[in-house]
C-alpha cells in the first residue's frame, strides 16, 4: 500500500472575518460610549431654575414644629422642630412651586400664626391654638 499524499487544504477564514467583525462592533460601541459619556456640553453653562424670594413668618407663644418648602429639586420639605418664636426665614422657591408653611403646636398648646410673602407681599396668614393646634399658609 502507498501512502497517498493528503490534500491540500485551505485555512477557513470564515471564523476571522467574524471575529473581525465582532471586534470592530466592539470598538465602535466603546467609541460611542465615550462620546456619548462626554457630551461635548461642557462648554454650555448649567440651566437655572428661576426662584422667587418667600418670606415665612411664625409668631405667637408655644412650641412650634415649623415645616416650609425651599429650594429643592427633589420636592422635599424642610422641618424645624421646636422652634423658638418669633422665626422667621426667607429662602428661595422654584417658580411654579407652591411656597408653603405648615405649624403644628406642641402638648402645652398656645397659640402662633404662620404668613407667607412673596416677593415681599404679604400672600396668606393662617392661626393655630390649642393642643397639638395646626395652621397652613400658602402662596
Amino acid at each position: 500500500m502507498s501512502a497517498s499524499p493528503a490534500p491540500s487544504r485551505r485555512p477557513d477564514r470564515s471564523g476571522l472575518f467574524i471575529a473581525g467583525g465582532i471586534l470592530a462592533a466592539c470598538a465602535a460601541l466603546v467609541g460611542y460610549g465615550i462620546m456619548a459619556g462626554n457630551g461635548g456640553d461642557d462648554d454650555k453653562p448649567e440651566r437655572k431654575v428661576p426662584t422667587a424670594a418667600v418670606t415665612y413668618e411664625v409668631t405667637g407663644s408655644g412650641t412650634v414644629d415649623i415645616t416650609y418648602q425651599a429650594r429643592s429639586e427633589s420636592g422635599k420639605a424642610v422641618v424645624v422642630e421646636a422652634a423658638t418664636l418669633p422665626w422667621r426665614k426667607t429662602v428661595a422657591v422654584p417658580l411654579g412651586r407652591q411656597a408653603v408653611v405648615s405649624i403644628t403646636l406642641g402638648e402645652q398648646g398656645g397659640e402662633a400664626r404662620c404668613a407667607v410673602a412673596v416677593r415681599g407681599r404679604h400672600v396668606q396668614g393662617a392661626t393655630a391654638a390649642g393642643e397639638f393646634g395646626r395652621a397652613t399658609c400658602s402662596g
